[in-house]
């Protein structure tokens, strides 16, 4: 098959061997071998311990050259159907028993005596030991006796005594080894927690995590791939050190048994000797076992990543040494590490989606603020012209009749709302522009109320609304740029005065803190619905009060005045209520004292 152009880099590590057992128990069984031969009168004692499905020879007295060989575990279990059990001791005679040295058995060359009982090189008797859960881990097998006859009753009995220290030591071991690596396990999940927890990228979560996994698992490299999404196609997170192109065959195998893997919670292994998984055909085992061979490996292990219901991708691991069996409880630390995983590939592309959503919102203000000022120019220019000419128009008395004037001034009406209009938009842009500095510097806040105040008396005095002032008998000092504040100031209060009926108050009220300057414009206006606090300070809102709707307005100047506190690292509330009035409330950073020093 055609490998895609796809560039992958498996990482390579320190992997451990097969699992050693101690020196200590090597010595053990070693003694207890020993015992055999110098008392039970053998020459030769072996003892085997279990290997994934082999069982490995690790202690013999007759032939230490034979120490490491290996026969399949089935093998000793289909003799063992056919034995003589004598007590714990199963002895499976010559004219029973396999006879296929190729198959691993070590045959004595030892000459058969002329005696009725005699042992035959081709005779076996072994003490199987079992687990708890009568499960086979290792055999204690006696070979060769000193007197070349079957051992009697008495001899049975000490054998039987060795056997059982044999079980107990090997027995001991595995628990050892088993809660050993139970620790293990735990401490790699729990780094592989504490390393990714903090990652908001993908690649960042693979290189967080590759060292913990292949140095905890004893692999020898690993790769990470997401699931398709409709966003996002299927990608490949590998490490850097070596490269390799993997069929498109085996890419897609990992996208569909992602989903499979996870809502069976199943972690596979894959090799030679393997089983094929229940997701696959043989074929496909067949050309991952030449990819693995191809790249030096001899087996992988496949395992989920998932975050709830929902697949996120898978996470591979390899070993060389196919002999080298994925464990029950590596495969239950892994599935593990695949929810932690899994969460954190979910956290991850979660925060990629989300920063994407943010550089394309960034975009969409960038183009409209551009918008707004391309606009808002090239309206200027013509509008200029049209007020200029309006005026020269009012002015010639005999050239214009009276039947025009009345048009004339809507013309002048409609010009100066679209003057005001494109101003709006103007200032919207400059202080809705991030990446423009404001000044900061001290602004008396007390000469912004008091200017304010005086410079809309007149639309006060029209309604007969009484405007009341309530601020201290010193300047109270903010910091910000005083053009911006004082917007702030006077488009509140002309609100207030705008959404007042006639012979109501406004009130405006100043307080200083030690770190903060609160302005309040209170009115006795229409009030505003809960509904419409909700979207007031958004762009070009008119509220949906008929009453409000009727006074004259752009929709911009509260966010003008939003953006600008905003801008000033302060904050703006409203608290309304329909037919009551309305109160804003302003809170500035103050100026520190050596700003607000005269």
């Amino acid at each position: 098959m055609q490998a895609p152009e796809l560039d992958m880099a498996l990482s390579t590590g320190s992997a451990t061997s097969a699992w050693v057992e101690p020196d200590t128990l090597i010595e053990s069984l070693q003694l207890i071998a020993d015992g055999v031969v110098a008392v039970a009168g053998f020459a030769v004692a072996g003892i085997r311990v279990r290997r994934g499905d082999d069982l490995e020879l690790v202690v013999d007295t007759g032939r230490p050259e034979a120490v490491g060989t290996r026969i399949p575990v089935q093998l000793m279990l289909d003799e063992l159907k056919l034995a003589e059990w004598w007590g714990t001791l199963a002895f499976v005679a010559h004219v029973a028993g396999s006879v296929a040295a190729e198959e691993g058995w070590i045959v004595s060359d030892r000459e058969i005596i002329d005696a009725p009982n005699a042992w035959h090189p081709l005779d076996m008797l072994v003490a199987p030991l079992y687990d708890a859960q009568g499960n086979l881990f290792g055999t204690l097998a006696i070979d060769d006796p000193i007197d070349g006859l079957r051992p009697g009753l008495e001899r049975r009995r000490v054998l039987e005594r060795f056997a059982a220290l044999a079980g107990r030591a090997v027995s001991s071991a595995l628990e050892r080894k088993s809660f050993a690596e139970q620790a293990a396990m735990a401490n790699t999940v729990k780094e592989i927690v504490r390393t990714t927890s903090t990652q908001l990228s993908l690649a960042g979560l693979l290189a967080s995590s590759e060292s913990t996994l292949v140095k905890g698992f004893h692999a020898d490299g690993m790769w990470l791939q997401t699931v398709v999404e409709v966003e996002h196609p299927s990608r490949l997170y590998t490490p850097d050190d070596v490269h390799l192109k993997l069929p498109e065959a085996i890419i897609e195998f990992a996208a569909q048994s992602a989903s499979y893997c996870w809502s069976n919670q199943l972690v596979v292994a894959i090799g030679d000797g393997h089983p094929v998984p229940p997701m696959m055909t043989e074929a496909q085992v067949d050309e991952i076992v030449q990819v693995l061979h191809g790249i030096s490996m001899g087996s992988l292990v496949f395992i989920p990543l998932g975050a709830g219901t929902e697949p996120m991708g898978s996470l591979v691991l390899t070993r060389r040494q196919a002999e080298r069996e994925w464990s029950d409880m590596e495969r239950s630390a892994l599935l593990d590490i695949g929810h932690d995983l899994g969460r954190a590939v979910l956290n991850a592309r979660t925060f990629e989606h989300e920063q994407a959503l943010v550089s394309e919102l960034r975009a969409l203000d960038t183009y409209k603020s551009q918008l707004i000022a391309t606009v808002s120019h090239e309206l200027k220019n013509p509008l200029t012209a049209v007020a200029g000419h309006l005026e020269i128009l009012q002015s010639d008395v005999a050239g214009v009749g009276e039947q025009a004037r009345p048009s004339l001034a809507a013309i002048g009406r409609a010009s100066r709302r679209m003057s005001r209009v494109i101003e709006d938009l103007l200032l919207l842009r400059k202080v809705g522009d991030g990446e423009r500095v404001h000044a900061q510097e001290r602004v008396d806040l007390v000469d912004l109320v008091n200017e304010a105040v005086t410079a809309g008396a007149l639309a006060a005095t029209t309604k007969s609304i009484d405007v009341s002032t309530s601020v201290p008998p010193h300047p109270v000092w903010a910091l910000g740029e005083p053009d911006e504040l004082e917007t702030v100031v006077v488009n509140l209060l002309s609100n207030a005065v705008k959404y007042t009926p006639e012979g109501r108050g406004v009130r405006v009220t100043l307080e200083e803190g030690s770190d903060q300057v609160v302005l309040r414009v209170s009115d006795q206006g229409l009030g505003i619905s809960v509904d419409d606090q909700a979207l007031l300070f958004t762009e070009f809102f008119r509220s949906t009060n008929p009453e409000a709707v009727a006074q004259p307005g752009t929709g911009l100047g509260l966010a003008i005045v939003q953006r600008i506190v905003t801008r000033h690292l302060g904050t703006i509330a409203v608290e309304s209520a329909l037919g009551e009035g309305s109160t804003f409330r302003v809170t500035l950073p103050a100026a520190t004292p050596d700003l607000a020093r005269d």
